[in-house]
């Protein structure tokens, strides 16, 4: 028997039943960090608004509604919020992408996946003057009430 959620007893992927599970107030909240030169930095935070930030915050958002198309075993889920923000630093892009529903599971992919997207699109954008950017992601908060 696997440990692992989405492995059944004889080692078959599938989709959790969360059909008896209640419908609850759930929020999940990702970050990700786009590592890049002080240099592409300062280029980004010189950008107007409407800028790369702008389109990176849209993708994330986008993403986070788009989940249970990327991910196959996802469920699809109404999503009734998603921010994404992004705060540029000295050398590095911090993203913050907070997703809530109420359901009977979590979001905390869609987070991930909202922090993912925003720090692919910062990546794409800035690609042109620092190949060198490296980005991580991690799960910061995972809420049901």
């Amino acid at each position: 028997m696997s440990d692992l959620s989405h492995v059944d007893e004889s080692g078959s992927v599938r989709m959790v039943d969360v059909g008896a599970k209640p419908v609850q107030q759930r929020r999940a909240v990702a970050r990700a960090v786009v590592r890049m030169a002080p240099e592409t930095a300062a280029r980004l935070r010189d950008l107007p608004k409407g800028d790369a930030l702008a389109t990176a915050q849209l993708a994330g958002i986008m993403a986070a509604k788009r989940t249970a198309d990327l991910i196959p075993l996802c469920h699809p889920l109404p999503i009734s919020h998603a921010a994404v923000t992004l705060t540029v630093g000295d050398a590095s892009v911090e993203i913050l992408a907070e997703v809530a529903t109420a359901a009977q599971t979590g979001v905390e992919m869609e987070a991930l996946t909202a922090a993912s997207v925003a720090a692919l699109t910062v990546y794409d954008m800035a690609k042109a003057v620092d190949k060198a950017m490296t980005f991580e992601v991690e799960l910061v908060e995972k809420v049901k009430q």
